[in-house]
């Protein structure tokens, strides 16, 4: 990219820092409470006004609640209201499957924590207050890169308060898989392809309505839900670029469809009362060829958007934050490492991302396509899927790729002295 459409004329106020994270998710706020416990000087962008998006995930995996126990977090953080499944049962082509048991995993916390991934963020921000090193920005939206000949020296933002320009010894791109920073940067994109789409909604739900089926797949048909307490979170999957002709047949075929698969929402569907309450998420799956360049790197979504198969995503995402501290914030306290060292992070992360991914696409090759096929052919369960389903041990094997994943990482980077 040529570094002279956005280099040294200032916008208004300056801040300068050693490390500037753009955006607030959970890639970008993990990362920020780690550099900021090991007492490097870091601000983090979130452009919205709060972390409220009712479409974000809030699977958290063992992996995740690792972190957070090494961190000395854990107690206060499964004490935030939150969910807890362990055994992932479904129904395919009319016949129970059980797909994974968290509860054969030999780890602290054999269990996925369903929680609001606000209530996630804002406990890191809250729980970060105590580094007078880390600042979290609010209401800053982040507009374009600060160029230093060929080097990334920060960015641009909008705030309430004004533009202001966050000079920067290292920029890190967290903002998600429509990344500004990857997309200013000019990295280039290798696109993999998702045969599905996604709608997001609630259910409402009673006291007495339990059901422990996490997914229902049919011929045609595809559907998750998660047990919230008060309300079910369903994901209706449809084909790729089919949501158009979803909102054609209309709302009340829509939640007859529902319902068709999953009569247990019958009276809850009362809540989708219009389209504005049926969410669109377009399924990518794609990751950078390069993840840096001189004073920047990408991690999280912004280098590799993942699937929803397996409710992964908060979690790698989680992971690269680790990686990114473990092996940078000691070198971030005298400054921005060259770009092969900032390149390590990529090195560490890729196989991870590269197997998860892979796997995914098998999910969606072997199962999640068969069903959304058109037609009335009776679907059937694949081998692999009725092997796991019959050798139980097996489902520990599943358990132990979406809970801990490929290479899971643990806290190693530094943490200051309490200030």
């Amino acid at each position: 990219m040529d570094a002279g459409s956005s280099s040294e004329r200032p916008s208004g106020r300056t801040i300068t820092t050693r490390c500037c994270i753009v955006g607030g998710g959970p890639a970008g706020m993990m990362l920020g409470y780690l550099l900021g416990r090991a007492g490097v000087d870091v601000v983090v962008l979130e452009k919205h006004a709060d972390f409220f998006r009712d479409f974000r995930g809030d699977t958290v995996h063992p992996s995740t609640l690792q972190v957070m126990d090494e961190l000395g977090l854990i107690d206060g953080f499964l004490k935030l209201p939150h969910q807890r499944l362990q055994k992932m049962d479904g129904i395919l082509g009319g016949v129970p499957i059980r797909i994974a048991d968290l509860s054969r995993l030999k780890t602290k916390y054999p269990f996925i924590a369903f929680m609001p991934q606000w209530d996630f963020l804002n406990f890191l921000r809250e729980s970060g207050k105590r580094y007078p090193s880390l600042k979290v920005m609010m209401n800053a939206d982040a507009t374009d890169l600060i160029w230093s000949g060929d080097s990334v020296a920060g960015v641009k933002a909008k705030t309430p308060d004004g533009p202001v320009d966050i000079r920067a010894d290292l920029t890190i791109g967290c903002d998600g898989r429509h990344s500004m920073v990857r997309e200013r940067a000019n990295l280039a994109v290798e696109e993999i392809g998702a045969p599905m789409d996604v709608l997001w909604f609630r259910a409402g739900k009673s006291a007495n309505e339990n059901e422990s089926l996490f997914a229902r797949i049919d011929t045609g048909k595809m559907m998750v839900t998660f047990d919230r307490g008060d309300y079910w979170q369903c994901a209706y999957v449809i084909a790729k670029g089919q949501y158009e002709a979803v909102r054609a047949a209309g709302l009340d075929a829509f939640r007859d469809n529902i319902v068709g698969m999953a009569p247990i929402l019958k009276s809850g569907m009362a809540d989708v009362k219009t389209w504005d309450d049926v969410k669109l998420l377009t399924v990518a799956i794609n990751r950078l060829k390069r993840w840096t360049l001189p004073g920047l790197l990408c991690i999280g979504d912004a280098a590799h958007a993942m699937s929803p198969v397996g409710g992964v995503g908060v979690n790698l995402a989680v992971q690269d934050a680790v990686a990114t501290a473990n092996l940078l914030a000691a070198k971030l306290i005298n400054g921005c490492p060259p770009e092969d060292v900032l390149d390590a992070v990529r090195l560490r992360r890729e196989f991870p991302v590269r197997m998860t991914q892979t796997m995914q696409v098998a999910v969606q090759s072997n199962i999640i396509s068969a069903a959304l096929k058109p037609g009335d052919r009776p679907l059937k369960a694949p081998l692999f899927a009725r092997i796991i389903n019959a050798v139980p041990w097996l489902q520990g094997v599943t358990a132990r790729f979406v809970g801990l994943g490929v290479r899971p990482e643990h806290v190693h980077s530094p943490a200051a002295p309490n200030p």
